[in-house]
């Protein structure tokens, strides 16, 4: 029998909803000379087409900021803006994009099942779950800070695993990381590109994601969907990932392929992803169902994709309760990552944590951070015509660059290799002891006493004031 087609893709359990949200899929509202402003496109996910303009009004942003936001922005209408435009922390959470890449670690007891599991297609409903665990926290309307070149972000003390990332470039941003523990290895190389399309800004997501299990080997490879942010300045912000998630087996050709349905009028289809686990051959074998904010579900399939009779769905993952009325729509596991509850001993001093202006935005102080904000990016500037006077280069020291040239759906992308340099550093420094009184620990560090241990990326002295 035939593999369902790929308008079909959207699952079964899905097809109650997905005509009507077909209807209305993310459809643009335009507001007509709102605030003077033509074609500017606002979308209430919860409401129709005829109540845009109402809620354009709605929204973060005071009415002067908004408008003079808007009319700094409008110009790149159209451009990547990744890293184009300085952003006022109006708009920030108090977190950094190496941070953020930190949180898919969550439920990686997902990943411990994955390689625990005998069954090759149960296998990929753990792993491809886990992808789509975060994407809870991916809904958060706040943007992370760009990480300053040669920033780290190192986090144990969770599920066994320790986690490295650095900033490796900074035009274009290009973030690389590695988490291992005793089931598992995850590597990425991330650059993110943008098009900024005036209250709404989609995001590609350019990079390669892979996953190692170490019992057989099994090589996972991940392709996310794009995200959009929409009503970035008019409106409420939010976000959704229309698309495609393809995860698949490189070494034995299983894949599984999952669809996030787009927002329609009304909120239908939002939040829900269905797919399937698809053999060698490309024969359904496993249908997978649910929420990305919600559980994840699977059951066996026939080649039809349609439900085996007498089975039943089986839900393998659902999201963790989460702090109620939260300033930033943090989970639990996101304090964590800001904590030094999962910082290691003797935390490098070019960890995010340190960062002055994401500790002032964490603790409320709008003017400080935006002034720390402000020193980081301009000393780091200052690096930069300090090396290209000199004819030097930036190297990475967690991550080397390698020959590799990987294509994704977005454009081609460098790829960088974790070293081991860093599970070398962490030998060395846990057989030391912790009597240093620099040592930055989980237990005894006072958080209120960040700047005692100073950020420090830097790979010369401070150069900010030349």
């Amino acid at each position: 029998m035939g593999t369902p087609q790929k308008n079909q893709g959207k699952g079964f359990f899905a097809a109650m909803t997905s005509g009507f949200s077909m209807i209305g899929n993310a459809m643009q509202r335009s507001v007509n000379g709102l605030l003077g402003y033509e074609g500017l496109e606002v979308i209430n996910p919860e409401g129709g087409k005829e109540d845009a303009e109402e809620e354009a009004q709605k929204g973060r942003w005071k009415q002067e900021e908004r408008d003079g936001y808007w009319k700094m922005m409008h110009k790149y209408i159209g451009a990547d803006v990744t890293s184009l435009v300085t952003l006022p922390v109006i708009i920030f959470e108090p977190m950094t994009m190496l941070q953020k890449m930190a949180e898919l670690m969550e439920y990686c007891y997902l990943l411990d099942q994955a390689d625990e599991c005998e069954d090759p297609y149960l296998r990929l409903v753990y792993a491809s779950s886990w992808a789509i665990s975060v994407y809870y926290a991916y809904q958060r309307t706040w943007k992370p800070f760009n990480p300053i070149l040669g920033e780290t972000y190192e986090m144990a003390n969770h599920g066994g695993i320790t986690f490295i990332a650095e900033q490796v470039s900074h035009h274009p941003p290009m973030s690389a990381g590695h988490a291992e523990n005793e089931h598992f290895t995850y590597d990425v190389t991330s650059k993110l590109k943008t098009k900024f399309l005036g209250n709404s800004v989609d995001v590609y997501p350019v990079g390669r994601t892979r996953v190692t299990l170490k019992r057989d080997g099994v090589v996972l490879d991940l392709v996310p969907p794009p995200t959009k942010v929409n009503n970035l300045i008019f409106g409420r912000t939010w976000i959704d990932s229309p698309g495609e998630m393809i995860m698949t087996n490189t070494t034995t050709g299983d894949k599984v392929v999952l669809y996030f349905q787009p927002c329609g009028w009304f909120g239908a289809g939002r939040y829900e992803v269905d797919g399937y686990v698809y053999n060698a051959a490309e024969e359904p074998m496993l249908l997978m169902t649910g929420k990305w904010n919600e559980s994840m579900s699977y059951q066996p399939c026939d080649m039809e994709g349609e439900p085996e009779p007498g089975t039943e769905q089986k839900e393998v993952w659902h999201v963790a309760a989460a702090p109620q009325n939260d300033k930033f729509q943090y989970t639990y596991f996101a304090h964590k990552i800001n904590s030094f509850e999962t910082a290691p001993k003797k935390l490098l001093a070019s960890d995010s944590r340190l960062r002055p202006d994401r500790y002032a935005l964490e603790k409320g102080d709008m003017s400080k951070a935006g002034a720390e904000k402000s020193s980081l990016e301009e000393r780091q500037r200052a690096e930069k015509r300090h090396r290209e006077t000199n004819g030097h280069n930036f190297t990475p020291k967690w991550f080397d660059l390698t020959d590799e040239i990987t294509p994704t759906p977005w454009g081609d992308l460098e790829v960088y290799q974790y070293n081991g340099k860093y599970t070398e550093h962490r030998a060395a420094v846990d057989s030391l002891g912790s009597t240093d009184e620099d040592d930055v620990q989980s237990k005894e560090f006072n958080p209120d006493d960040v700047q005692t241990k100073e950020f420090n990326p830097w790979q010369f002295g401070n150069l900010s004031a030349e």
